[in-house]
C-alpha cells in the first residue's frame, strides 16, 4: 500500500515518525511523508524517504489553517494514497479534513495528546474538543499513545475503536554504557562524584522550566544540564531568557547544552532525569531515560503516569509545584544506592513495556488491518 504520514513540523517527523515509516518501508509499502520544511528532514530523505514540504501553522489561525488544507488537498490528490496517516493535534485535524475532502480510502490518526486536556481557556479547550469530535467522525483508524486518552476518546465519543499503541524506544541504542558516561562527563567537566539532573526538550513554558530552575535553588550538590531548543513555531514566553537568567545565579551548577542529536549519551552520562511537564502524550524521553537506567522525577499527569512507577522507578510530583519537585530531585541526590535501585527497575520495566519493535508492530498491523477493511468499500478512481 501507499502511506503517507502527515505530521506538523521536521522535529516531529525526525524523532517520532521516521521508525515507523522505515518499519512500513521494510513490510513492504510505499511511504511517503509530509509536514512543514526544516533540516531535521535532511536525515530523513538521505535514509531514502521522500518528505514533501507543506506550509503547516501550529495555530488557530483560519488563513493560515485554510491555506494548509489545500496545500495537503493538492498533495493527496497528486499522491494518491491508500492511507493518510496523520499526527499531532492541528496537523491531524488537518489532514483528516483533507483526506475525506479528497476520499482517501482509509484516514487514520495517532492523537499524541489533545489540545483540550491542555492548560488554557475554557473556550480553546472546548473548541479543540468540538474539533477532535468531529474528526473522529472521518477517521477509520483511531490510536493514541497512552492508555488513558484511549479512555477519554471512548468516554467522550470521539471514536469507539479508540486503541491505545504506546511509544517505544531502541533499548540497545539506550543503554548504560560506562565509558560513554566517563568520556561525557569529561567533555562537560563534571566530576565522577557529581550528580547530575539532566532535562530535554523544547524551551517552552509548559514544560515546567521556571518550577524547575526554582526547585534547583533548593537542591544542593546536584548539576542541571538542559537539552533542548525553542522551535520557531512554538508559542509563549521564550525559556531562554530564563535559562540566561538562572545561569546568572546557579553559575556553573546549569548547563545549557541547546539542540543536541547525542541525547542518548547525555542520558547515559546523567544520574537522574526530570520532565515536570504540565501536559504531554506518552513522552519519548522518559522512556529514553528509564532505558538509560536512570531514576526519572515526572509530573503525576497523563502520560507520565502510565510510565513511572512512584517510589519504585521514579516520583511523580503535583505539575507545577516547585516544592515537591525539589524534595523528590533531592532525595535522588543524597542517595546513590536509591538512584541505582531505582535506575535499574526502570530500565526493567521499559523493556517490557516500552519495546520500539513492539509498538511498531503493533501500529503496523493496525494500520493493515484497518486498511483491509476499507477494501472493497472505497478506492481510488482509475487515472483517466
Amino acid at each position: 500500500m501507499k502511506i503517507l504520514e502527515i505530521t506538523n513540523v521536521d522535529f516531529a517527523l525526525y524523532h517520532f515518525l521516521h521508525p515507523l515509516m522505515r518499519r512500513l518501508r521494510a513490510d513492504g509499502h510505499d511511504v511517503v511523508g509530509a509536514c512543514a520544511a526544516g533540516p531535521l528532514l535532511a536525515p530523513v530523505r538521505a535514509d531514502g524517504f521522500r518528505v514533501e514540504a507543506v506550509a503547516m501553522a501550529r495555530s488557530f489561525s483560519p488563513v493560515a489553517q485554510a491555506r494548509a488544507v489545500w496545500a495537503l488537498v493538492r498533495l493527496i490528490r497528486r499522491e494518491r494514497p491508500d492511507i493518510v496517516h496523520a499526527h499531532m493535534p492541528i496537523s491531524g485535524l488537518l489532514a483528516r479534513l483533507a483526506a475525506w475532502l479528497c476520499g482517501v480510502p482509509c484516514v487514520a490518526y495517532t492523537c499524541h495528546g489533545f489540545l483540550f486536556n491542555q492548560p488554557g481557556p475554557v473556550w480553546r479547550r472546548m473548541l479543540a474538543l468540538v474539533l477532535e469530535w468531529l474528526a473522529g467522525r472521518v477517521t477509520d483508524i483511531y490510536l493514541t499513545v497512552s492508555h488513558e486518552e484511549a479512555r477519554d476518546a471512548r468516554r467522550l465519543g470521539i471514536h469507539r475503536r479508540a486503541t491505545a499503541i504506546g511509544n517505544g524506544r531502541d533499548g540497545t541504542l539506550f543503554r548504560p554504557d560506562a565509558a560513554t558516561r566517563d568520556r561525557v562527563r569529561a567533555e562537560l567537566g563534571v566530576g565522577q562524584g557529581d550528580v547530575v539532573i539532566f532535562a530535554v526538550s523544547r524551551l517552552v513554558r509548559h514544560k515546567g522550566y521556571p518550577e524547575l530552575l526554582a526547585a534547583m535553588r533548593d537542591v544542593p550538590d546536584a548539576v542541571l544540564w538542559v537539552a533542548g531548543e525553542r522551535l520557531p513555531t512554538d508559542h509563549g514566553p521564550d525559556m531562554a531568557v530564563l535559562m540566561t537568567q538562572a545561569q546568572a545565579e546557579l553559575g556553573p551548577w546549569l548547563r545549557c547544552l541547546g539542540y543536541r542529536a547525542d541525547v542518548a549519551d547525555l542520558m547515559t552520562a546523567a544520574d537522574i532525569f526530570v520532565l515536570p511537564s504540565h501536559f504531554e502524550g506518552l513522552p519519548m524521553t522518559v522512556i529514553e531515560a528509564m532505558l538509560c537506567g536512570l531514576p526519572v522525577v515526572g509530573s503525576d499527569i497523563r502520560g507520565i503516569r502510565e510510565q513511572i512507577v512512584t517510589g519504585r522507578t521514579g516520583y511523580l510530583v503535583p505539575a507545577g509545584n516547585a516544592t515537591a519537585l525539589a524534595a523528590a530531585l533531592g532525595r535522588l541526590v543524597r542517595s546513590a544506592d536509591l538512584r541505582h535501585a531505582m535506575g535499574a527497575a526502570g530500565r526493567a520495566r521499559a523493556l517490557a513495556m516500552f519495546s520500539q519493535d513492539a509498538v511498531l508492530a503493533r501500529t503496523c498491523a493496525l494500520l493493515v488491518q484497518g486498511a483491509r477493511r476499507r477494501q472493497g468499500c472505497e478506492s481510488w478512481p482509475p487515472i483517466s
